[in-house]
């Protein structure tokens, strides 16, 4: 048996793809100033508040999430969080050790800027300035999650 696809729906198909490489090689230069996050922490909650979820209290998590290939973001100063597809043009930054020795920073990237979906994507061109940890909140959420610590067995 063979499969016929009706001329408008070949017509459709093809306006569908033909933008989405259209898209790709739109972008808007962006310089940002920031902290690199875990983002599955940062959005899902799981941690507690967004509060809790940056800074020197959440450092050890972001190692954790960022070497077990949780893409990072930069949470921007005015409070908007941009996916970090690659920096450098390494093409494994998105999740993985490459950024482990920025987790938790605060840094000024260069690069480029893209939005889908309400969502912000940058492909950073380079890391301007490292500021290392600037977000001292340890003292008041602590650094190591409450969840993963053992309990002592009864």
């Amino acid at each position: 048996m063979r499969l016929r696809i009706p001329s408008t729906v070949g017509a459709a198909l093809a306006l569908l793809c033909a933008p989405l490489s259209a898209h790709a090689a739109e972008g808007t230069r962006l310089q940002v100033t920031g902290e690199i996050i875990d983002t599955w922490c940062y959005y899902s909650g799981v941690m507690g508040s967004p509060d809790a979820v940056v800074g020197s209290a959440h450092h050890t998590c972001a190692l954790w999430c960022s070497a077990g290939g949780i893409p990072v973001g930069v949470l921007a100063e005015d409070g908007t969080v941009y996916m970090v597809l690659k920096v450098d043009q390494d093409a494994e930054s998105a999740g993985g050790d490459t950024l482990l020795n920025l987790a938790a920073h605060t840094v000024d990237v260069d690069g480029m800027h893209y939005e889908r979906d309400g969502l912000n994507y940058l492909v950073v061109a380079n890391v301007a300035s490292d500021f290392d940890i600037t977000n001292q909140n340890h003292d008041d959420y602590g650094n190591v999650p409450s969840f993963s610590i053992p309990k002592p067995k009864k």
